[in-house]
């Protein structure tokens, strides 16, 4: 094992300068938090005794990783989306809040500006030969069971290749193909036309499958479906489901599976009336509970950098 020096004044009085802590000048904030990541990384190079090649991999690792535009990706398979979500779900035991639908992590692929219609939208705007129809709907409502009227209710997902709109490698989705939002009516209801997707895999060629690769961990997901649910004085909702009955719902390589976020789907007659391509459809009923605001604020609300397009 090579030299113990993270104990000495040299290394200390270096991760001070390094985050210029007390220095009386920049985030205080992020001082704080470089300074720690620094001094638990420097502390594990001395308990792993972590060679400067490894170190040097690991950096042009995350180059590799900003060149695919995959750490978002990469922070899903890791179980750090994962993890904010068990620490919020901490909080709100803390302060007594239970019940209402399960939250799940959001994924890299949500794009904002998808047309907004009353109840119903039909959004599979692309033809796909290889996946059958399905209708999602359900009610919104608060925890004490009313409908909540005005709601908006976003959904997106991908296709039957695995690939989302805005994402698709192969260039062949148009915009907002299987992306949609609506507003509930006054019974809370919402509903989506939609097709049956199925799960997808990491790039693979990509930085986040070649790091799980060394891992000995697969890439993939289960057939989903996400949501944003929105409403006056509720807390916004992020959440998906798994479509029921696909093997990899527990085995998802980014941890997003729920018990109670696995509803079952069912095969119904008369989806030519609806304007579906089959009259033999599948639906998924999905109804959603959302939670009161906290101290009149709500404290599920993420800033993050989220792609953007207009409809």
């Amino acid at each position: 094992m090579s030299a113990q020096v993270f104990d000495s004044k040299e290394v200390h009085s270096l991760l001070m300068a390094a985050a210029n802590l007390n220095g009386g000048s920049g985030n205080a904030r992020l001082q704080q938090i470089v300074h720690r990541l620094l001094r638990d990384l420097f502390m594990a190079i001395d308990d792993l005794d972590i060679t400067p090649d490894e170190i040097w991999s690991g950096v042009n690792y995350l180059n590799k990783l900003g060149q695919d535009g995959e750490a978002a990706l990469l922070a899903a398979g890791l179980g750090l989306e994962k993890y904010l979500d068990i620490r919020m779900d901490a909080e709100d035991k803390a302060v007594g809040l239970e019940g209402g639908t399960p939250r799940t992590i959001e994924g890299p692929l949500y794009v904002a500006g998808a047309p907004v219609r009353e109840v119903v939208s039909a959004i599979a705007i692309d033809p796909d030969e290889d996946a059958g129809p399905l209708v999602i709907h359900g009610t919104v409502t608060d925890m004490a069971g009313k409908p909540l009227a005005g709601a908006l209710v976003e959904c997106w997902h991908a296709n039957s290749k695995g690939f989302y709109s805005h994402f698709d490698p192969t260039g062949a989705q148009s915009d907002f193909n299987l992306r949609g939002a609506v507003r509930t009516g006054a019974d809370g209801r919402y509903e989506f036309r939609t097709l049956m997707p199925v799960g997808y895999g990491c790039p693979p060629h990509g930085a986040t499958q070649q790091l799980l690769d060394r891992l000995g961990r697969h890439g993939n997901r289960p057939a989903h479906v996400h949501f944003f649910v929105t409403a006056e004085n509720s807390r916004k909702l992020t959440t998906q489901f798994n479509i029921e009955g696909d093997p990899l719902t527990w085995d998802d390589f980014a941890y997003a599976t729920r018990e109670e976020l696995v509803p079952p789907v069912v095969e119904k007659t008369g989806g030519t009336t609806l304007g579906l391509k089959g009259d033999t459809y599948k639906t998924i009923e999905f109804n959603i509970t959302l939670t009161p605001l906290v101290q009149g604020k709500d404290n599920q609300i993420v800033n993050r950098l989220r792609k953007a397009a207009a409809a």
